[in-house]
């Protein structure tokens, strides 16, 4: 991988949806030239999928909250399961080293919805909540 490659994954972080003309502009090669670098990008494994970004807020979801994760033992089987079934609240789950075991990064339309969530939650895992006041 050379600086060519380490640019065309910087354009294509922050715009993915980029034509391979414009994108073989920016890193000073034809269009063809840059398809195939981002195809052999693509088959070494070095990137693995597209993504958006969403704006959660505009979606209804304005608590956006942190949430240390404490499990006694080994078994977070059950932890893990139900995190499972709330996918539309979590948006990722950090495995972690530290004091707690995960690091929860979530989304809730409500106060309300947050406190029912950590109610449920509270059956796997005790926690610490850290809510966001800006970004």
């Amino acid at each position: 991988m050379d600086q060519t490659d380490k640019r065309i994954i910087e354009e294509l972080c922050s715009n993915s949806r980029i034509t391979m003309k414009e994108l073989g502009e920016r890193v000073h090669l034809t269009g063809p030239a840059a398809a195939a670098r981002v195809q052999k990008l693509e088959d070494n494994g070095v990137i693995e999928g597209y993504s958006i970004k969403v704006n959660q807020a505009k979606l209804g979801c304005f608590t956006y909250a942190f949430i240390n994760i404490y499990i006694e033992g080994t078994h977070h089987q059950p932890y893990l399961s139900f995190i499972q079934t709330k996918e539309g609240y979590v948006i990722n789950n950090y495995k972690i080293s530290g004091d707690s075991c995960y690091l929860l990064e979530c989304r809730f339309p409500s106060n309300e919805a947050l406190n029912q969530f950590l109610l449920e939650l509270n059956k796997y895992a005790n926690y610490k909540l850290s809510i966001v006041i800006s970004k």
